[in-house]
């Protein structure tokens, strides 16, 4: 299976996915709406290509009023049906109604966590099968594939890029969690 490195190694023609895998695939989150943002793209591209989803990003973040998550948690009937409306963006009521859900629960956990990303940071230990039943637990159509390419797209779990991928260099620069994860049970098996 080719990976994504590859993919565009071999694809300098398809500009949005070579722009995305050097500049944001794997490289650590640290803003609640970025954040938010990547988790409602990974849900959207279910089923469908990442490129789809690339070439609507920006009709995605004008619809989703810049991914505010207060906004988006607040949308009634009204923007359900704007958003149904949409041809700029995905028009599957399940992944809309996911969206404003998904706002919703986050708004709850910044009122325990303080914000998105620091729930996430407090379980950054976990093991994908575990990050999987956590997403499972609280946010709507998050299964396997979703959680773990949300994860990796945003530093939480390795695999985004290659090894000896260049980009590979500037994410391990921008320490990731997974990795300092990965050098702490080093320095442990060192003892």
């Amino acid at each position: 299976m080719t990976s994504y490195c590859e993919y565009v190694r071999n694809n300098p023609q398809d500009v949005l996915n070579c722009k995305y895998h050097d500049l944001e695939y794997g490289f650590p989150i640290n803003d609640d709406a970025r954040l938010f943002e990547r988790l409602v793209l990974e849900i959207n591209q279910a089923g469908l290509s990442w490129l789809t989803i690339l070439k609507k990003k920006a009709n995605f973040q004008h619809a989703y009023d810049c991914f505010d998550i207060d906004s988006v948690a607040g949308y009634g009937q009204l923007e359900q049906s704007r958003l149904m409306d949409d041809a700029g963006i995905i028009r599957n009521r399940l992944k809309i109604n996911a969206a404003i859900e998904n706002a919703k629960k986050i708004q709850v956990l910044r009122q325990e966590f303080g914000s998105f990303k620091n729930w996430l940071d407090t379980h950054q230990e976990y093991s994908l099968e575990d990050w999987v039943s956590l997403f499972k637990q609280n946010f709507l159509f998050t299964g396997r594939e979703i959680v773990s390419e949300f994860l990796m797209s945003t530093g939480y779990l390795p695999g985004a890029h290659d090894r000896d991928c260049p980009v590979f260099q500037r994410i391990a620069a921008a320490h990731p969690y997974w990795m300092r994860k990965e050098r702490i049970n080093k320095s442990h098996s060192d003892c």
